[in-house]
């Protein structure tokens, strides 16, 4: 990419979103000029442009908590960026994953009749379609969770210990995990096999975001073998 192509407006900046190449979570909205664009580039790390100091900033500089670079991609008009990075540690000041991490929700629903009528669009959707789009949300969500625990480390997390204690004992887990499946369809538990089945999956979750293998890409394989 050259900085020719980007757009960058009247005070010489375009906006920058950076998400999470793995999880896919936002992370951050900031501004980037020319030069900061071609630190970015040189270093393969996140460099932006402070418009209130008026001055480049390096993310992590400080905190330690860098943003490798992943892809820098930018949109059909070419006046905003979409910044790919593995985050080593929170993206947000306040120690927090992502800085996207308050809702309106809340807010959008007060004073209003939340019990929408024949005319709303949520209850016009029909049951199968809702159920479709919904059925595997809870894998993005539980994804977007472990990218969490893993930037923000919060003490007496299980996923923190697992993360802290390494690449060895997460595969000690998968392991006793898988064990534990092949025990409960052994036996015929259909109640023990949902838990353990769960377990895995969650166990296997955290062992891509160690290895910083996007779910993604496995998903990519099951396609290609099936299609």
């Amino acid at each position: 990419m050259k900085k020719e192509t980007i757009r960058f407006d009247e005070k010489g900046l375009v906006p920058a979103i950076v998400q999470d190449a793995i999880s896919k979570e936002v992370l951050t909205l900031a501004y980037m000029n020319k030069e900061s664009l071609q630190k970015t580039q040189d270093t393969g790390e996140t460099w932006f442009y402070s418009r209130s100091r008026q001055e480049l900033w390096h993310k992590g500089a400080t905190s330690g908590h860098t943003q490798s670079i992943i892809d820098i991609r930018f949109d059909c008009d070419a006046d905003a960026l979409l910044v790919l990075v593995e985050p080593h540690g929170p993206a947000c000041h306040t120690g927090k994953y992502t800085c996207f991490s308050e809702t309106l929700r809340g807010d959008m629903t007060d004073g209003k009749d939340t019990n929408r009528g024949k005319d709303s669009k949520v209850e016009n959707v029909e049951p199968l379609l809702q159920a479709q789009e919904e059925r595997f949300s809870i894998i993005n969500e539980l994804e977007a969770l472990i990218a969490k625990r893993e930037a923000e480390r919060p003490e007496g997390a299980y996923t923190t210990y697992l993360f802290e204690e390494g690449v060895d004992k997460i595969l000690k887990k998968v392991g006793e995990e898988a064990s534990e499946v092949i025990i409960a369809a052994k036996n015929r538990d259909a109640k023990e096999l949902k838990w353990e089945v769960a377990d895995l999956f969650y166990h296997l979750l955290v062992l891509l975001r160690e290895q910083k293998l996007p779910l993604d890409r496995v998903l990519d394989v099951l396609r290609e073998r099936y299609q």
